[in-house]
C-alpha cells in the first residue's frame, strides 16, 4: 500500500489576463473537446501566463508540510488545485484519501442559508453523509462556538464566523488531507491557538496537513517540510528552516530596493575618503556568523571599516528597522562613548548585547560613521544588512525577559 498522500509531477495552471481572451479561448477548448480532439493546453497563448508552474512535490502519509511565498506566489492557486477546484493545465496531481480544505473565508456558504444549513451544505461537499454529519453535528458546532448565531443567515456573518464553522466542518468531516489557507489568520488569537492545538491532534491521528502561511514562524513551529514557490515557480522544496530562511533573505533583498525612508533622503555620504564602512556581521556567542537569532540570546555586532586618514571623536551607529519603523539604535554618541584618536587602517568597532531583547521581526540595518558633529556623515550604508529574530525556545510572546520567581511565605 502507497505512504503518499499526495503527490504532484510538473503541475500548471495558467490564466488569461483578458477576460474577451479568456472566454474566447475557453469557448475553443469546449469546441476541440466536443470534436474529440485534445486541446493543447501546455503552451501559452497571447495574453496569458502561468500562475503555477512545473511545480513538483509529495507529501507523506502524516506529514505536516507548509507552502511559503510572496503575496502572488501562487500559493492560493495551487491548493485549488490539490482541492480540485482548478484542473491543471499540465503536469498530474495523485489524491490518496478525502481532502478537507479551508481555502477562502465564506467559500462553499450559501448566503441566504443559516449557519445550521450550511454545515450539512459543506459537509456534503467535503463528501459526508446525512448520518454522519447528523453524528458531528454537537462537535461542529461546540467548535466553533457560533451558538447563538447558528439559525441566522450567514450573509450577516463577520469573516471571523465564517472561519470558526468553516475550520469546524472541515476538521470534523475526518478528512485524510486537511489544505488550510491564510485565512486563520482572520480569527481572534484564542480561537487561532485553539486551531493549531486541533491540528497537531488530528496530525497525530494520521491526517496529512497542507498549510500556507505568511507568518514564518507557524511554519517553523507546525511543520517539518516546506515548500517555497515564487512567481508561480518551486524556488525550493525541504526542511522548513531552510526554506524559510531562503524565503526571508530574498524578501529583505526585495525590500531593500523597494523601502524608502527618510533617512536615506535626508543624508548623503559627505566624506568617504576619511573612512568607508567594509561590512557589518553578526555573531552568536559563540562567535558563528549568524543571519538568525532568537529574542534573547546574545548577539555580537561587528562593524568593518577602512580608515584613510587619522580621525578624532568618530561616531559609530547602526539602526535596526523593522515592520513598525526604527526598533533599535546602537550609537557611540548616544553612548557616550568617546574615541580619541583612530590611526589609519582597517578596523573592527564590536559591540556585545548580552541579552538582545527585540521583538521578533525581519530586521534591514544601516550602519553610519560620521564626524564628532552627527549629521555629519562620513559614509553610510542603508539597509544592506539583515537580521532575522525569531521566538526563544519555550517561550510565548514576542520578547523573552529574565525573571526572578520567588515565593515569599506570610
Amino acid at each position: 500500500m502507497s505512504d503518499f498522500a499526495l503527490k504532484v509531477e510538473n503541475a500548471g495552471k495558467k490564466f488569461t489576463k483578458s477576460l474577451k481572451r479568456s472566454m474566447l479561448y475557453g469557448a475553443v477548448d469546449i469546441m476541440q473537446s466536443a470534436l474529440g480532439l485534445t486541446p493543447n493546453t501546455s503552451n501559452l497563448r497571447d495574453d496569458e501566463f502561468w500562475a503555477v508552474n512545473d511545480v513538483s512535490f509529495e507529501i507523506k502519509k502524516g506529514d505536516c508540510f507548509g507552502i511559503i511565498g510572496p503575496n502572488g506566489s501562487g500559493k492560493t492557486t495551487l491548493l485549488k488545485l490539490l482541492n480540485g477546484i482548478f484542473m491543471p493545465d499540465k503536469g498530474k496531481i495523485e489524491i490518496n484519501g478525502k481532502i478537507g480544505a479551508l481555502i477562502q473565508v465564506g467559500a462553499g456558504f450559501h448566503p441566504l442559508l443559516s449557519g445550521r444549513e450550511n454545515i450539512y451544505i459543506n459537509g456534503a461537499i467535503l463528501g459526508m453523509t446525512k448520518k454522519e454529519i447528523d453524528k458531528k453535528f454537537d462537535e461542529i458546532v461546540e467548535f466553533s462556538e457560533i451558538e447563538e448565531f447558528l439559525d441566522a443567515p450567514v450573509k450577516h456573518y463577520s469573516s471571523g464566523m465564517f472561519v470558526r464553522l468553516g475550520f469546524a466542518i472541515a476538521v470534523h468531516c475526518e478528512p485524510d488531507i486537511l489544505l488550510i489557507d491564510e485565512i486563520l489568520a482572520v480569527g481572534d488569537r484564542d480561537f487561532s491557538l485553539k486551531c493549531y492545538q486541533k491540528i497537531n491532534e488530528i496530525r497525530k491521528s494520521g491526517v496529512s496537513i497542507i498549510l500556507v502561511s505568511h507568518n514564518e514562524y507557524i511554519i517553523r513551529e507546525q511543520t517539518s517540510k516546506c515548500l517555497y514557490i515564487n512567481k508561480g515557480y518551486k524556488r525550493f522544496e525541504g526542511p522548513s528552516d531552510e526554506g524559510i530562511t531562503l524565503y526571508i533573505k530574498e524578501s529583505l533583498e526585495g525590500s531593500r530596493r523597494k523601502m524608502h525612508i527618510e533617512e536615506q533622503e535626508s543624508l548623503q555620504s559627505t566624506n568617504r575618503k576619511c573612512a568607508r564602512i567594509i561590512d557589518l556581521k553578526f555573531y552568536d556567542k559563540n562567535k558563528n556568523e549568524i543571519t538568525y537569532i532568537e529574542t534573547g540570546a546574545e548577539l555580537n555586532i561587528q562593524l568593518n571599516c577602512q580608515i584613510n586618514k587619522e580621525l578624532e571623536n568618530i561616531i559609530f551607529g547602526i539602526n535596526f528597522y523593522g515592520n513598525s519603523g526604527l526598533m533599535y539604535c546602537a550609537n557611540s554618541f548616544y553612548d557616550n562613548i568617546q574615541f580619541e584618536k583612530i590611526s589609519p587602517g582597517k578596523i573592527s568597532v564590536n559591540i556585545n548585547l548580552s541579552e538582545f531583547q527585540i521583538p521578533t521581526d525581519k530586521y534591514l540595518c544601516s550602519a553610519i560613521i560620521a564626524d564628532d558633529n552627527a549629521s555629519n556623515l562620513i559614509d553610510a550604508k542603508y539597509m544592506d544588512y539583515s537580521l532575522v529574530v525569531g521566538r526563544a525556545k519555550n517561550t510565548r510572546g514576542l520578547l523573552k525577559l529574565t525573571n526572578n520567581w520567588k515565593i515569599i511565605k506570610d
